[in-house]
């Protein structure tokens, strides 16, 4: 959320021009530097975390000795990168979200990748429909999208099991249920929360619970905000009221603020929430820290009972005056391709099994990886809940939204999620604030053109 808030002063400075010297070394600062030779690549955005990224990086080492590479190891910082840009200094390729990848391209901060993907045969098409739709812009590519991160139901077993419940059960699509059950889970004792019932994950899956309701933000083609739409209205006050409900917005950022989402001590595992709305990659990070967990992975449906999934995830990008594109085009190729992915499937699954944990699989944006990952790599651990797990996530892959690119992404972005915040911490009613937010929706798309 705060880098969708930073984005309005950070345009703002490229738009100027801005030259400033203090961020004119993007390619040094805090680098990993590798290789050698006369070719030369610096990535922002990007790290080393484990060896799904190591196994790709050495992939392409492997096939491009020659290239000194240089990884600035940390999360994007919009900034920096736009400061760059503006100086004639950025980085040669940038690792970002992919909602926001129309702002950039509309202002001319990165490249269009029309050429890149010809040059290189990037197999386009290999990739998930909506995460093409979150990489193009006007008809060209600017983006080839990396990870696929599916919209999930969490649930806690011991929590269901607790309010009668058997967990395989519970529906998304009662609303009137989904509201009674997470009274029923949810515990509070001494004015202070013990275990959130449900964490319906406000402000930042508004579009999700809009989908539910039958409504989209943004128009297919980007033009037409309808934030100000009925039934978004409906949406967000009925999340907003299950938060209410259970406490409130300011207990529960109190609470979740102690969480440790990726650690042995998680939520789940620590009983401190019922059942959430998440990205499947806390599963299967789960899978590593809690592998005896007892949890149940669902669907999230819609009022009609159909799953809907608000996708995401992040891409590669080339900036605007990057000094070695070519080398760029070839590393994001490298990076995204079906064959490294399927080695680095393999490089997770050898490790989990030597540890003796399961490996629910790794979620590609390219749905050709993942047909051989998941076929070929992943087998069934003796884990159930987490086989159980990969089923579900594979199953609700297809069924991928996203909230349409725009050349005001970020600021559309940001005026639903400050819509949403504002009424969440009971500034502004759901009406006032989407009604508010379509205001400054459309202002910024008119300007971006």
């Amino acid at each position: 959320m705060s880098l969708s808030r930073r984005s309005r002063t950070g345009i703002v400075v490229l738009a100027g021009g801005l030259a400033l010297a203090a961020c004119g070394g993007v390619g040094s600062k805090n680098a990993t530097s590798q290789g050698g030779g006369s070719a030369a690549l610096t990535t922002m955005g990007f790290g080393l975390p484990d060896e799904i990224a190591t196994t790709r990086v050495d992939a392409f080492k492997k096939a491009h000795p020659e290239v000194k590479l240089t990884i600035n190891q940390g999360q994007f910082d919009e900034q920096a990168f736009l400061s760059s840009v503006a100086s004639g200094d950025p980085p040669d390729v940038v690792y970002l979200s992919r909602d926001i990848i129309g702002t950039y391209a509309a202002r001319g901060a990165i490249q269009p990748l029309d050429d890149c993907v010809a040059r290189q045969n990037i197999p386009m098409s290999d990739f998930y429909p909506a995460a093409q739709q979150q990489v193009k812009l006007g008809g060209r590519w600017y983006g080839v999208p990396e990870f696929y991160t599916s919209i999930i139901l969490l649930v806690n077993d011991k929590a269901a099991k607790e309010a009668g419940v058997d967990p395989g059960s519970i529906d998304t699509s009662d609303w009137d249920g989904l509201a009674a059950l997470a009274k029923k889970m949810n515990k509070v004792s001494g004015g202070k929360i013990q275990r959130f019932g449900f964490y319906p994950k406000l402000p930042e899956f508004l579009p999700l619970w809009a989908k539910a309701n039958g409504a989209d933000l943004l128009s297919p083609d980007g033009k037409t905000a309808h934030l100000d739409d009925p039934r978004v209205v409906e949406a967000l006050d009925y999340a907003n009221g299950l938060l209410k409900d259970q406490g409130g917005w300011t207990r529960l950022k109190a609470f979740t603020d102690t969480f440790d989402y990726f650690g042995d001590k998680n939520p789940i595992t620590e009983d401190q929430i019922g059942m959430m709305l998440t990205e499947q990659f806390l599963v299967t990070s789960m899978a590593g820290t809690s592998p005896d967990a007892e949890i149940t992975v669902l669907p999230f449906k819609d009022r009609q009972g159909n799953p809907v999934n608000y996708a995401g995830g992040n891409a590669w990008v080339i900036p605007k005056g990057a000094k070695h594109p070519d080398v760029a085009c070839q590393w994001i190729k490298t990076m995204t391709s079906a064959d490294t992915w399927i080695a680095a499937a393999k490089a997770r699954a050898a490790k989990r099994a030597q540890e003796g944990k399961a490996y629910p699989g790794t979620f590609t944006a390219n749905a050709k990886a993942d047909q051989a990952i998941f076929s070929q790599v992943v087998k069934p651990g003796g884990h159930r809940p987490y086989d159980e797990a990969t089923r579900t996530i594979l199953a609700v892959q297809d069924k991928g939204f996203v909230v349409p690119q725009s050349g005001a992404a970020s600021e559309f972005r940001t005026a639903w999620l400050d819509a949403a915040t504002r009424v969440m911490q009971g500034r502004q009613d759901a009406r006032a604030a989407l009604a508010q937010a379509q205001q400054e929706a459309t202002r910024a798309i008119q300007a971006a053109g």
